[in-house]
């Protein structure tokens, strides 16, 4: 199969390299022509990347237009905030690509501003295509490695399309499930970032076992009440996209979001993390968005709320604390 990965950062890098194993014709395409030369020269995405070298059959694009010529499917690997210029930007590159069926996002996050998950983002500006999600508890470094991992991919493509990208992207070291839908593997991918920065605060405040048990399964709960009321099935929450990614960036240390919420935490500030250190942190506006969205539609979500008083009203997460521990008592269920 003729893939496309655009751009080329960490996840959308570890995936080039996974299908280009497979022995798909996979074209990588950075944001820049000094990037792609870089990693033309040295077989490895530096930057964004290092330590993974690229498969000799690896191809890097120098420019989008002839990447998508023959591009049978499109990876689109940036993180959400740009993914409607990606699209916009890709819409008039497409030229001659005749055989492109699909566009797959891999980011987990909101736009700002609007709330669009990233499928409906794709589904606005490219309505021709087929669009999809491929999501679930995976770290780049790990498929890069070839380390067992597992993943969904949600798409509204026609189903012969979808099992041939399903068995595509499989191999002896990553499984791929299917799902229609597509709204609860997105919703799922964007909450558990979120519940992510909480995790990592108990880190950095130093709460142990207890308190992080105690936080993933009251998140757990809450993801499953705030993604079925925006419209996903039940059981996504339960599988590999909700369950399974919040228990892995909740807990991995190589989880970015969890990572923000524990130095947070310690004391370092936003600005310092996220504009200073350049971190990618789809939980922090995607708090914002989800603050925004459970108010307008009356959907509790009181952990969702904690975190984003702490970023955005300079709440304490000792008081974050309190207040949860301080509501009311009810059953479980």
């Amino acid at each position: 199969m003729n893939i496309c990965i655009l751009p080329a950062g960490a996840w959308g890098t570890a995936l080039a390299i996974h299908l280009s194993r497979q022995g798909h014709s996979v074209t990588l395409v950075p944001h820049t022509l000094e990037e792609a030369m870089d990693m033309g020269e040295h077989r490895e995405n530096r930057r964004f990347f290092p330590g993974h070298p690229f498969p000799a059959d690896l191809q890097i694009g120098f420019e989008v237009q002839p990447a998508l010529m023959e591009a049978e499917a499109c990876i689109l690997a940036c993180p959400s905030k740009f993914l409607r210029s990606v699209c916009r930007n890709v819409k008039g590159q497409l030229g001659e690509a005749r055989a492109l069926k699909m566009f797959i996002t891999i980011c987990k996050g909101l736009e700002e501003g609007t709330n669009e998950l990233p499928c409906n983002i794709v589904g606005n500006e490219l309505p021709e295509f087929a669009h999809g999600v491929l999501s679930g508890p995976t770290f780049a470094s790990q498929v890069a490695e070839g380390q067992p991992s597992a993943i969904v991919l949600a798409t509204n493509a026609e189903e012969e399309d979808m099992n041939r990208l399903q068995e595509a992207i499989s191999g002896e070291n990553l499984r791929v499930y299917t799902s229609k839908d597509l709204v609860g593997v997105e919703l799922g991918g964007c909450l558990k970032n979120v519940y992510a920065i909480a995790s990592g605060m108990c880190d950095g405040l130093g709460l142990r076992d207890n308190s992080k048990a105690a936080l993933l399964t009251r998140a757990l709960h809450e993801m499953v009440r705030v993604g079925v009321a925006l419209g996903g099935k039940v059981e996504t929450f339960y599988g590999l996209t909700g369950f399974g990614d919040l228990v892995l960036t909740c807990n991995g240390q190589e989880s970015r979001n969890r990572t923000f919420g524990e130095l947070f935490a310690r004391g370092e500030s936003i600005h310092t993390l996220i504009e200073e250190r350049q971190m990618t942190v789809e939980g922090y506006r995607t708090s914002h968005c989800f603050h925004h969205i459970c108010q307008e539609q009356g959907i509790s979500a009181p952990i969702l709320e904690q975190i984003y008083k702490i970023l955005f009203e300079g709440q304490t997460a000792r008081d974050a604390i309190s207040a949860l521990m301080g509501r009311e008592l009810k059953s479980e269920y």
